[in-house]
């Protein structure tokens, strides 16, 4: 059974990143795949070199002209399912498939909230013509079900996938709060030119409308006026049409004197490296889908301090796996984290007991057998 997945840009974020995790390792999971984009990015030599066979397939201005297109690659290549990551990808694919019995998946990775008016009208028609829509998390599910009052039988979570291997991770019960975790947390110490006694903390996600950097900007600030020695590192793009979500930050940092403390380090190929080199990681979302930097950082072994949208109360099992924090709220972020720094050795041991769980629940193996046994259904019923 050979899966065409759809995808927009091959640029850095987290579906293109659950992506290219999923392709590395098709072979190895007997997953029989091939990759149809409609723009480049900076991450297609990464796809280009996953072991998936790729198609870059532009739309033009004769969209027919496009959808015979790709009518003809789907079915040149024996294409029994075909995987939507986004609505428009899907709706290119029900018109190009029209009569081949080939059929069509929609994952939906983000929510509703800043659609335009074509964007909603495109998933109103589209959700309710897809075999199968997929849901990152239950409660995305619960909400795309009841907005667009869809039939539950053809709508089903199934959770992200993070390749393990790729964050040099070793998992023992012995890991504890003053072993090195990997060889390389000396190299961001370097870089930054910190002492080894100054906690070095950190966050992952591009500055967007899902996030909420400014939160922790906040919490810096408190965090700096009660003495304690840190450094902070900003991993994620400033994207020029958001720009003033990352300025804004920038310059409160400015204003209230922490700038030397923190670290704005923009987009980053070396994410695994960084998240091992830091003691704590620090996470805040406005509407978050599933949120693939706080599992990748859990399974690190990390404090893990993010909070309490209704998603991330899912995804760490309403705390166990993690330090939950009132939203929007710097002064309870500041609360739950002076206890971390009264108990560092307690949290450490949470970690470890939150990271093997993770490896177990959201292992990219589990995420591709789970979605090969929804492609069998699929394909077995009518």
């Amino acid at each position: 059974m050979k899966i065409a997945y759809l995808l927009g840009s091959l640029n850095r974020g987290g579906t293109e990143t659950l992506l290219l995790d999923v392709f590395r390792n098709a072979a190895s999971n007997n997953l029989d795949a091939i990759g149809i984009y409609r723009k480049t990015g900076v991450c297609e030599q990464e796809f280009q070199s996953s072991g998936v066979d790729m198609f870059k397939l532009a739309p033009t201005k004769n969209i027919f002209g496009y959808l015979l297109k790709l009518r003809t690659l789907i079915l040149k290549n024996g294409v029994q399912l075909v995987h939507a990551q986004q609505p428009i990808d899907a709706l290119f694919a029900y018109f190009a498939i029209l009569g081949t019995g080939v059929k069509i998946l929609l994952t939906l990775h983000g929510f509703d909230y800043n659609e335009g008016r074509i964007g909603k009208l495109i998933l109103q028609f589209i959700l309710k013509r897809t075999q199968l829509n997929i849901y990152v998390s239950t409660y995305q599910k619960e909400y795309y079900t009841k907005k667009y009052k869809l039939n539950t039988k053809n709508q089903k979570v199934v959770y992200n996938g993070i390749s393990f291997d790729k964050l040099g991770i070793e998992y023992n019960a012995t890991w504890s709060a003053t072993s090195s975790r990997t060889p390389y947390s000396n190299n961001l110490r370097s870089e930054l030119q910190l002492p080894s006694e100054t906690l070095l903390l950190g966050t992952v996600g591009n500055f967007n409308l899902v996030r909420d950097q400014l939160t922790i900007c906040k919490f810096l600030k408190l965090l700096a006026d009660g003495g304690v020695d840190f450094h902070f590192v900003f991993v994620g793009k400033r994207i020029e049409a958001l720009a003033e979500r990352y300025d804004k930050c920038v310059e409160f940092c400015s204003v209230s004197g922490i700038s030397e403390k923190v670290s704005f380090l923009g987009v980053r190929h070396d994410v695994p490296h960084i998240l091992n080199a830091l003691d704590a990681f620090i996470y805040s979302t406005d509407y978050d889908t599933f949120g693939i930097a706080v599992v990748e950082a859990m399974s690190c072994r990390l404090p893990i301090f993010v909070n309490d949208w209704d998603v991330m109360n899912e995804i760490t099992e309403n705390g166990k796996l993690a330090t939950l924090y009132k939203s929007k709220d710097e002064q309870d972020l500041f609360h739950q984290f002076s206890l971390f720094l009264q108990h560092k050795q307690a949290y450490y041991q949470k970690a470890n007991k939150a990271a093997n769980k993770v490896h177990q629940k959201f292992s990219i193996e589990n995420h591709i057998a789970k979605l090969q046994s929804v492609y069998v259904s699929l394909t077995t019923n009518n």
